[in-house]
Protein backbone atom coordinates (compact mmCIF):
# COMPACT_ATOMS: atom_id res chain seq x y z
CA UNK A 1 0.00 0.00 0.00
CA UNK A 2 1.17 3.68 -0.76
CA UNK A 3 2.51 5.70 2.44
CA UNK A 4 -0.17 7.72 3.58
CA UNK A 5 0.59 10.80 5.97
CA UNK A 6 -1.26 9.91 9.42
CA UNK A 7 -3.95 12.69 10.02
CA UNK A 8 -3.07 15.18 12.97
CA UNK A 9 -6.26 13.84 14.49
CA UNK A 10 -8.02 10.73 13.22
CA UNK A 11 -12.05 10.32 12.07
CA UNK A 12 -13.97 10.19 14.97
CA UNK A 13 -14.73 6.70 15.87
CA UNK A 14 -12.00 4.81 13.83
CA UNK A 15 -9.64 2.30 16.38
CA UNK A 16 -7.00 -0.46 15.30
CA UNK A 17 -6.60 -1.37 12.00
CA UNK A 18 -6.87 -4.96 12.64
CA UNK A 19 -9.89 -5.42 13.74
CA UNK A 20 -11.11 -3.02 11.08
CA UNK A 21 -13.64 -3.83 8.20
CA UNK A 22 -13.64 0.27 6.69
CA UNK A 23 -10.26 1.77 5.75
CA UNK A 24 -11.14 5.20 5.73
CA UNK A 25 -8.10 7.84 3.63
CA UNK A 26 -8.12 11.24 2.39
CA UNK A 27 -7.48 11.78 -1.70
CA UNK A 28 -6.74 15.97 -1.53
CA UNK A 29 -6.73 15.92 -5.03
CA UNK A 30 -7.31 19.52 -6.42
CA UNK A 31 -6.25 20.01 -9.76
CA UNK A 32 -9.32 20.90 -11.70
CA UNK A 33 -11.99 22.66 -10.17
CA UNK A 34 -13.96 24.88 -12.64
CA UNK A 35 -14.56 27.01 -9.51
CA UNK A 36 -12.20 27.54 -6.82
CA UNK A 37 -9.55 25.25 -5.70
CA UNK A 38 -9.54 24.15 -2.13
CA UNK A 39 -10.95 20.78 -2.21
CA UNK A 40 -7.42 19.40 -0.86
CA UNK A 41 -8.69 20.69 2.45
CA UNK A 42 -11.41 18.52 2.95
CA UNK A 43 -9.60 15.38 4.69
CA UNK A 44 -8.77 17.49 7.08
CA UNK A 45 -12.32 19.61 7.43
CA UNK A 46 -14.41 16.43 7.76
CA UNK A 47 -11.76 14.92 10.45
CA UNK A 48 -12.34 17.71 12.34
CA UNK A 49 -15.95 17.84 11.82
CA UNK A 50 -16.46 14.16 12.94
CA UNK A 51 -15.02 14.83 16.32
CA UNK A 52 -18.15 17.67 16.82
CA UNK A 53 -20.54 15.03 15.98
CA UNK A 54 -21.69 12.25 18.41
CA UNK A 55 -20.14 8.76 17.18
CA UNK A 56 -23.37 7.10 18.21
CA UNK A 57 -26.79 7.08 15.66
CA UNK A 58 -30.14 7.20 17.20
CA UNK A 59 -31.75 6.52 13.63
CA UNK A 60 -29.39 3.34 13.49
CA UNK A 61 -29.33 2.85 16.84
CA UNK A 62 -25.47 2.01 16.89
CA UNK A 63 -21.76 3.41 17.37
CA UNK A 64 -19.50 3.79 14.64
CA UNK A 65 -16.47 2.50 17.02
CA UNK A 66 -18.63 -0.90 17.12
CA UNK A 67 -18.47 -1.49 13.39
CA UNK A 68 -14.61 -1.39 12.55
CA UNK A 69 -13.25 1.56 10.98
CA UNK A 70 -9.32 2.68 10.45
CA UNK A 71 -8.18 5.88 9.70
CA UNK A 72 -5.33 5.18 7.44
CA UNK A 73 -3.96 9.33 7.17
CA UNK A 74 -4.16 11.49 3.47
CA UNK A 75 -2.43 10.30 0.47
CA UNK A 76 0.34 12.57 -0.76
CA UNK A 77 -1.23 13.63 -3.65
CA UNK A 78 -1.27 17.68 -3.86
CA UNK A 79 1.76 17.53 -5.16
CA UNK A 80 1.72 15.33 -8.05
CA UNK A 81 0.31 15.81 -11.92
CA UNK A 82 -3.19 14.25 -12.39
CA UNK A 83 -2.48 11.19 -14.05
CA UNK A 84 0.26 10.19 -11.27
CA UNK A 85 -2.50 10.76 -8.82
CA UNK A 86 -5.48 9.08 -9.82
CA UNK A 87 -2.52 6.10 -10.05
CA UNK A 88 -1.78 6.43 -6.61
CA UNK A 89 -5.68 6.52 -5.81
CA UNK A 90 -6.24 3.37 -7.72
CA UNK A 91 -2.91 1.59 -6.29
CA UNK A 92 -4.37 2.21 -2.64
CA UNK A 93 -8.08 1.57 -3.42
CA UNK A 94 -6.55 -1.96 -4.52
CA UNK A 95 -4.89 -2.99 -1.66
CA UNK A 96 -7.78 -1.84 0.36
CA UNK A 97 -10.46 -3.69 -1.03
CA UNK A 98 -8.46 -6.64 -0.75
CA UNK A 99 -9.09 -6.20 2.73
CA UNK A 100 -12.28 -4.19 3.27
CA UNK A 101 -14.24 -1.52 2.78
CA UNK A 102 -12.61 1.90 1.35
CA UNK A 103 -13.85 5.14 2.30
CA UNK A 104 -12.25 7.91 0.40
CA UNK A 105 -12.59 11.78 1.44
CA UNK A 106 -11.76 13.94 -1.57
CA UNK A 107 -10.66 16.09 -3.12
CA UNK A 108 -12.07 16.33 -6.51
CA UNK A 109 -14.49 14.14 -7.62
CA UNK A 110 -12.19 12.93 -10.40
CA UNK A 111 -11.20 10.45 -7.36
CA UNK A 112 -13.81 8.40 -8.36
CA UNK A 113 -12.41 7.42 -11.94
CA UNK A 114 -9.86 6.07 -9.90
CA UNK A 115 -12.04 4.06 -7.43
CA UNK A 116 -13.71 2.95 -9.73
CA UNK A 117 -11.39 1.46 -12.11
CA UNK A 118 -10.38 -0.56 -8.70
CA UNK A 119 -14.00 -1.50 -7.88
CA UNK A 120 -14.56 -2.72 -11.33
CA UNK A 121 -11.51 -4.84 -11.63
CA UNK A 122 -12.16 -6.43 -8.58
CA UNK A 123 -15.95 -6.67 -9.01
CA UNK A 124 -16.37 -6.70 -13.02
CA UNK A 125 -20.28 -6.71 -11.86
CA UNK A 126 -20.17 -3.73 -9.85
CA UNK A 127 -23.07 -0.76 -9.94
CA UNK A 128 -21.35 3.12 -9.95
CA UNK A 129 -23.98 4.69 -8.37
CA UNK A 130 -22.98 8.32 -7.49
CA UNK A 131 -25.14 11.58 -5.89
CA UNK A 132 -24.36 14.58 -8.11
CA UNK A 133 -25.83 17.74 -8.55
CA UNK A 134 -24.05 17.34 -12.31
CA UNK A 135 -24.03 14.33 -14.71
CA UNK A 136 -20.15 14.09 -14.86
CA UNK A 137 -20.55 12.87 -18.48
CA UNK A 138 -18.96 15.00 -20.54
CA UNK A 139 -16.16 13.88 -22.90
CA UNK A 140 -13.87 17.47 -22.16
CA UNK A 141 -14.72 19.73 -19.91
CA UNK A 142 -12.59 23.51 -19.91
CA UNK A 143 -9.99 21.63 -22.41
CA UNK A 144 -9.53 18.30 -20.26
CA UNK A 145 -10.37 15.37 -21.07
CA UNK A 146 -9.45 14.18 -17.22
CA UNK A 147 -11.52 16.31 -14.70
CA UNK A 148 -14.04 16.46 -12.40
CA UNK A 149 -16.64 16.56 -14.84
CA UNK A 150 -15.76 13.77 -16.95
CA UNK A 151 -14.70 10.88 -14.82
CA UNK A 152 -17.56 8.92 -15.32
CA UNK A 153 -17.37 9.49 -18.95
CA UNK A 154 -13.53 8.06 -18.97
CA UNK A 155 -14.96 5.38 -16.49
CA UNK A 156 -17.85 4.50 -18.99
CA UNK A 157 -15.41 4.56 -22.20
CA UNK A 158 -13.41 1.96 -19.93
CA UNK A 159 -16.22 -0.47 -18.86
CA UNK A 160 -19.18 0.23 -20.49
CA UNK A 161 -22.63 2.53 -19.32
CA UNK A 162 -24.82 -0.13 -18.45
CA UNK A 163 -24.02 -0.58 -14.52
CA UNK A 164 -24.06 3.23 -13.82
CA UNK A 165 -26.69 4.78 -12.35
CA UNK A 166 -26.47 8.82 -11.63
CA UNK A 167 -29.20 10.29 -9.03
CA UNK A 168 -29.77 13.28 -8.43
CA UNK A 169 -28.15 15.43 -11.56
CA UNK A 170 -30.14 18.46 -12.52
CA UNK A 171 -27.12 19.87 -14.69
CA UNK A 172 -25.16 18.82 -17.95
CA UNK A 173 -24.61 19.46 -21.48
CA UNK A 174 -27.03 18.23 -23.72
CA UNK A 175 -24.15 15.80 -25.20
CA UNK A 176 -24.37 14.41 -21.52
CA UNK A 177 -27.65 14.13 -21.33
CA UNK A 178 -27.79 11.70 -24.47
CA UNK A 179 -25.00 9.92 -22.78
CA UNK A 180 -26.64 9.64 -20.22
CA UNK A 181 -29.47 7.42 -21.68
CA UNK A 182 -26.86 4.19 -22.18
CA UNK A 183 -27.00 4.15 -17.93
CA UNK A 184 -28.64 1.71 -16.34
CA UNK A 185 -30.59 4.88 -14.49
CA UNK A 186 -30.16 8.78 -14.31
CA UNK A 187 -32.71 10.79 -12.60
CA UNK A 188 -33.00 14.36 -10.74
CA UNK A 189 -34.52 12.50 -8.26
CA UNK A 190 -33.31 10.74 -4.79
CA UNK A 191 -34.88 7.53 -5.62
CA UNK A 192 -34.74 4.35 -6.98
CA UNK A 193 -37.49 2.67 -8.76
CA UNK A 194 -38.16 -0.79 -7.76
CA UNK A 195 -36.94 -2.20 -11.01
CA UNK A 196 -33.54 -0.95 -10.69
CA UNK A 197 -33.19 -1.92 -7.32
CA UNK A 198 -33.93 -5.10 -8.44
CA UNK A 199 -31.39 -5.27 -11.43
CA UNK A 200 -28.87 -4.06 -8.35
CA UNK A 201 -29.58 -6.86 -6.20
CA UNK A 202 -26.77 -8.10 -4.29
CA UNK A 203 -24.24 -7.15 -6.72
CA UNK A 204 -21.22 -4.70 -5.64
CA UNK A 205 -21.87 -1.39 -5.17
CA UNK A 206 -19.67 1.81 -5.09
CA UNK A 207 -21.38 4.63 -3.98
CA UNK A 208 -19.93 8.29 -4.66
CA UNK A 209 -20.90 11.51 -3.06
CA UNK A 210 -20.35 14.50 -4.28
CA UNK A 211 -21.78 16.97 -1.77
CA UNK A 212 -22.74 19.64 -4.07
CA UNK A 213 -25.90 17.01 -5.18
CA UNK A 214 -27.46 18.87 -1.79
CA UNK A 215 -29.38 22.75 -2.35
CA UNK A 216 -26.68 25.32 -1.98
CA UNK A 217 -28.56 26.64 1.13
CA UNK A 218 -27.74 22.57 2.95
CA UNK A 219 -24.03 22.57 1.29
CA UNK A 220 -22.71 26.07 0.63
CA UNK A 221 -18.98 24.33 0.98
CA UNK A 222 -18.49 23.26 -2.88
CA UNK A 223 -17.01 24.59 -5.66
CA UNK A 224 -19.92 24.50 -8.32
CA UNK A 225 -22.76 24.56 -6.23
CA UNK A 226 -26.37 23.78 -8.36
CA UNK A 227 -30.08 24.72 -7.21
CA UNK A 228 -32.41 23.06 -6.52
CA UNK A 229 -31.59 20.66 -5.19
CA UNK A 230 -32.50 18.00 -2.15
CA UNK A 231 -31.93 18.76 1.85
CA UNK A 232 -30.11 16.97 3.82
CA UNK A 233 -32.96 15.57 5.43
CA UNK A 234 -33.89 13.96 2.10
CA UNK A 235 -30.36 12.81 1.40
CA UNK A 236 -29.65 10.78 4.90
CA UNK A 237 -33.51 9.35 4.16
CA UNK A 238 -32.22 8.25 0.52
CA UNK A 239 -29.37 6.66 2.26
CA UNK A 240 -31.42 4.72 5.10
CA UNK A 241 -33.29 3.53 2.06
CA UNK A 242 -30.17 1.71 0.74
CA UNK A 243 -30.07 -0.24 3.20
CA UNK A 244 -29.18 -4.13 2.39
CA UNK A 245 -26.86 -2.95 -0.53
CA UNK A 246 -23.47 -4.48 -0.96
CA UNK A 247 -21.78 -1.47 0.05
CA UNK A 248 -17.77 -2.39 -0.80
CA UNK A 249 -16.59 1.38 -1.65
CA UNK A 250 -17.66 4.68 -1.05
CA UNK A 251 -16.61 8.06 -1.43
CA UNK A 252 -17.42 11.92 -0.10
CA UNK A 253 -16.13 14.50 -2.16
CA UNK A 254 -16.18 18.12 -3.64
CA UNK A 255 -16.39 19.81 0.19
CA UNK A 256 -14.77 23.27 -0.06
CA UNK A 257 -13.76 24.63 3.49
CA UNK A 258 -12.68 27.25 2.14
CA UNK A 259 -16.46 28.84 1.34
CA UNK A 260 -18.09 26.54 4.27
CA UNK A 261 -19.96 28.89 6.49
CA UNK A 262 -19.46 27.79 10.00
CA UNK A 263 -17.81 24.35 8.57
CA UNK A 264 -21.90 22.96 7.73
CA UNK A 265 -20.94 21.48 5.09
CA UNK A 266 -17.52 19.09 6.19
CA UNK A 267 -20.32 18.36 9.38
CA UNK A 268 -22.38 17.05 6.68
CA UNK A 269 -19.78 14.62 5.01
CA UNK A 270 -18.56 13.67 8.37
CA UNK A 271 -22.64 12.46 9.18
CA UNK A 272 -22.93 11.04 5.69
CA UNK A 273 -18.95 8.50 6.30
CA UNK A 274 -20.73 7.59 10.22
CA UNK A 275 -24.43 6.93 9.12
CA UNK A 276 -22.88 5.09 6.11
CA UNK A 277 -20.12 2.57 7.92
CA UNK A 278 -22.88 1.69 10.38
CA UNK A 279 -25.86 1.28 7.93
CA UNK A 280 -24.19 -1.26 5.63
CA UNK A 281 -22.17 -3.51 7.83
CA UNK A 282 -21.43 -4.65 11.60
CA UNK A 283 -18.30 -5.19 12.88
CA UNK A 284 -18.11 -8.74 11.07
Amino acid sequence: MAKLRPPAAPFWGSGHAERARYFLFGAPLDLTGSGRLGTGEAPTAVRWASANIESYSPILDADVFDVGLTDLGDLAVASLELVPALDEIERTATDVLARGVPVVIGGEHTIALAIGRAVKRMHPDAIILWLDAHLDLADELDGRNLAHGTWACRLGDEVGFDDFIALGVRSGTRDEWERSKRCLHASSDLHLPDDVRARIGNRPVYLSIDIDVLDPSAAPGTGTPEPPGPTSRELFSFLYGLRGLNLVALDVNEILPGVDPSGITAVTGAKLIREACILFGPHP
